[in-house]
């Protein structure tokens, strides 16, 4: 074999030894896949956006949900109010309920240690919701805007003007009360309330059959929402299919 010869078999064995690539028994692979896996989902639900399940009516029609029946399953974009952006009225958000908006929250983790592990670990991943009392409702108002809506008013009013009430559910759930309040408003007179800057002031789209704002406006925040308690903006219905599409975000100030 000639000189040149030699050099080039030398480097067909460099070049078969480097394309080599080591291989490990699936059963060592799947275990690593399966963590980096779970890994990345977590970093997902974390920091990007996650599902959650509608569990009540208060949103109806936008957002259907009963107890015992099959709930709408939205994707909460968390990403939506960062760089800067907050909620604008008219956004419907996921947020952590105040103090006060938790004297009917249960914690659904179980007492035993070891199982509250597993179901805080589950919740990491979107398997469980986190054990926290998160709520979903439309924002109406934002920092520094009155909101109120006494007697004779047409409609919910933002710093004198009525906001779009166009999405809510009509009919009414439930009755209002004429001697405590009006069908326009949904329910009982509130205000007004000036909503403190950094704050929200939230109300269900199934305007007689919600715990929202108005409900709270007794408690240090006058029934608002700090900002810093939203999870995301509610971008979309996933499930069930004949539920998906996309969840609207009119500009009801205009």
């Amino acid at each position: 074999m000639s000189e040149r010869e030699k050099v080039a078999a030398r480097r067909r064995a460099e070049e078969e030894k480097r394309g080599k690539r080591k291989t490990y028994p699936w059963w060592v692979e799947f275990p690593v896949i399966l963590v980096i896996a779970l890994a990345l989902l977590a970093l997902f639900n974390s920091f990007v956006g996650r599902l959650y399940q509608i569990p009540s009516e208060s949103m109806e029609p936008t957002l259907h949900g009963c107890e015992g029946c099959t709930g709408d399953r939205i994707f909460v974009n968390k990403l939506a109010y960062d760089f800067g952006r907050t909620p604008e009225p008219g956004d419907v958000v996921v947020f952590v309920g105040p103090d006060s908006w938790n004297d009917r929250y249960v914690s659904q983790r179980s007492d035993n240690s070891l199982t509250r592990g597993i179901q805080t670990g589950l919740s990491y991943i979107g398997i469980l919701a986190p054990d926290e009392n998160t709520l979903v409702k439309r924002v109406i108002a934002t920092g520094g805007q009155t909101v109120r809506c006494i007697e004779g008013d047409p409609g919910v009013m933002v710093d004198g003007r009525q906001v779009d009430s166009s999405y809510i559910q009509d009919p009414a759930t439930y009755p209002v009360d004429p001697m405590t309040g009006s069908d326009a408003c949904g329910g009982a007179y509130f205000g007004p309330v000036t909503v403190p800057e950094g704050n929200l002031w939230m109300m269900g789209d199934n305007r007689t059959n919600s715990g929202d704002s108005r409900y709270h406006v007794g408690d240090e925040l006058q029934g608002t929402v700090p900002v810093a308690n939203v999870v995301g903006k509610v971008e979309a219905r996933v499930w069930p299919l004949g539920r998906i599409g996309g969840v609207d975000d009119p500009d009801i100030q205009r």
